[in-house]
């Protein structure tokens, strides 16, 4: 069996699902019709455009071409995780970028070239694929562990300030918070991992699935991806809160509260 064709009308049919959305929103008084809606259409226009441009990179791929498109993933990523981290400081999207790059890189080789091992190391179909559930995790867990740092920081100001002043190193005053912030990145990844198979059935597998694939070997690449995600979401959280905490303190170690910070 291949793969079953969805049509613009059933397309259509599905945007239905959204008006259930928009009329929960309107009757509860929620306020979202509007986001709703532009986020509806963006959905639409986005992924048709990404399936354009993938089907043309997919019949002229070449290494530097897999490579831009890399990079331009993980600048999108960037710009979208920073912009759900509240009350944060100037100057850490270089840290978000680099940490996002470096982790999610490092794991797709791993998994491209020892697991996986395509005929081309650079085929589109495997390493963008791969790299988007990848780097997509990684951005929405790094997300939570900074927005919950800065926010935990800020909740223990006094108390921080009182560990400074008795000899405590802005990394021992921050540690605390910088342990449950990572922990709360980590969590909505640990509950898909146990869920996996039993409550839900991952994208990665789903996908697999519904074009032919036999099931075992769907569930193997799955559980790789899995694998994968987790590795990469710990290592980027514990990288980017270690890198990005010192930004809430000044040069001679005292943590800066509201009234002595730039944002």
């Amino acid at each position: 069996m291949g793969v079953i064709e969805i049509g613009n009308l059933q397309l259509i049919l599905a945007a239905g699902f959204m008006v259930i959305a928009g009329i929960v929103s309107w009757r509860e008084g929620m306020g979202l019709e509007r986001d709703i809606a532009i986020s509806t259409l963006r959905a639409f226009l986005q992924l048709i455009a990404l399936g354009l441009v993938l089907k043309w990179v997919f019949d002229n791929q070449t290494w530097w071409m897999v490579l831009l498109i890399l990079l331009v993933m993980v600048a999108n990523a960037t710009q979208i995780g920073k912009g759900r981290v509240k009350n944060r400081p100037d100057g850490i999207t270089p840290q978000i970028f680099i940490t996002l790059l470096v982790t999610s890189l490092t794991m797709l080789l791993v998994v491209v070239e020892l697991i996986v091992r395509p005929e081309l190391w650079y085929d589109a179909r495997v390493v963008v694929g791969i790299m988007g559930m990848i780097l997509g995790n990684a951005m929405s867990s790094s997300a939570v562990a900074l927005d919950r740092t800065f926010a935990s920081l800020d909740d223990r100001a006094d108390e921080m300030l009182a560990m400074v002043a008795m000899g405590a190193t802005p990394r021992e005053a921050a540690r605390p918070s910088i342990v449950a912030s990572v922990r709360s990145g980590m969590i909505p990844t640990l509950a898909t991992l146990s869920a996996a198979g039993l409550v839900n059935i991952p994208g990665m597998m789903t996908g697999q699935v519904l074009a032919g694939a036999n099931p075992l070997s769907a569930a193997k690449y799955q559980i790789v991806i899995l694998m994968a995600i987790t590795a990469t979401t710990t290592l980027c959280n514990i990288w980017v809160v270690s890198w990005c905490y010192r930004k809430r303190f000044s040069e001679n170690g005292f943590y800066l509260e509201r009234g002595l910070r730039k944002e």
